[in-house]
């Protein structure tokens, strides 16, 4: 059942990702982006993310983003010298092709930095703390805010913490594969933290409890990662 259902994910996601997550890409695009190692092994997260999520997750969800953005940026030179963030930045004037593999090859790679296994992802630093009781009331105030705007998010999309303009943080969600780094976004800043709620990301283990999974996340939230990228969108770097 639990292969079915890992099939069924692959299929609902394309004919790019509909292949064995053990064999290596048919075809791959050469071009400036690249699929990085994750940090750690595939059941590094588990409990909370399984090893069979992990593997699909990156190896097929996040290297076809890879594969399809280098394709895209193909056809123009001047697209691809230009960084993930500087696509971001122009987001409304580019193909609907970078916008979706362009968002998704960098949320994924934000997101696998921004987890760490169960136990070692340490708290808040003192200054991120401070600022999340002073926009939030509490740290357990931010995670519940944070998981009822992921389970708002219809359908697929990311529930983000972002550091705005003002130096204040905020919680905004995003669909498909934006992010708030396009100059499309509706709600624009820096994110420190963010969570994937589509499907593939969480249905093999808790089938369709987004709730519960947004939930257990925490248990691998990289605190210390999400502390140095808090102090370096204060700092505008």
């Amino acid at each position: 059942m639990r292969n079915m259902i890992a099939a069924a994910l692959l299929l609902a996601a394309g004919p790019a990702l509909a292949q064995p997550v053990a064999a290596p890409a048919a075809e791959a695009p050469k071009g400036p982006h690249v699929l990085d190692p994750l940090p750690y092994g595939f059941d590094a997260l588990a409990p909370v993310i399984d090893a069979e999520t992990m593997r699909l997750h990156w190896g097929a969800h996040h290297r076809a983003y890879v594969d399809n953005l280098n394709r895209a940026v193909a056809a123009d030179p001047a697209l691809a010298k230009l960084s993930l963030e500087a696509l971001m930045a122009r987001m409304s004037t580019l193909p609907k092709a970078i916008r979706d593999n362009g968002g998704g090859h960098w949320n994924h790679r934000f997101f696998w930095s921004l987890m760490a296994p169960p136990g070692t992802g340490g708290q808040p630093s003192p200054a991120l703390l401070a600022a999340i009781t002073r926009d939030f009331g509490s740290l357990p105030a931010l995670r519940r805010q944070f998981e009822e705007a992921g389970l708002r998010q219809f359908g697929s999309g990311w529930v983000w913490l972002i550091v705005r303009a003002d130096g204040r943080l905020a919680i905004t969600t995003t669909p498909n594969q934006d992010n708030p780094l396009m100059d499309l976004a509706e709600v624009k800043g820096r994110p420190i933290l963010g969570n994937d709620v589509w499907e593939h990301a969480y249905y093999l283990s808790y089938r369709n409890r987004r709730g519960e999974y947004l939930q257990k996340w925490w248990d691998v939230v990289n605190w210390k990662e999400v502390s140095l990228l808090f102090e370096s969108a204060r700092a505008g770097q």
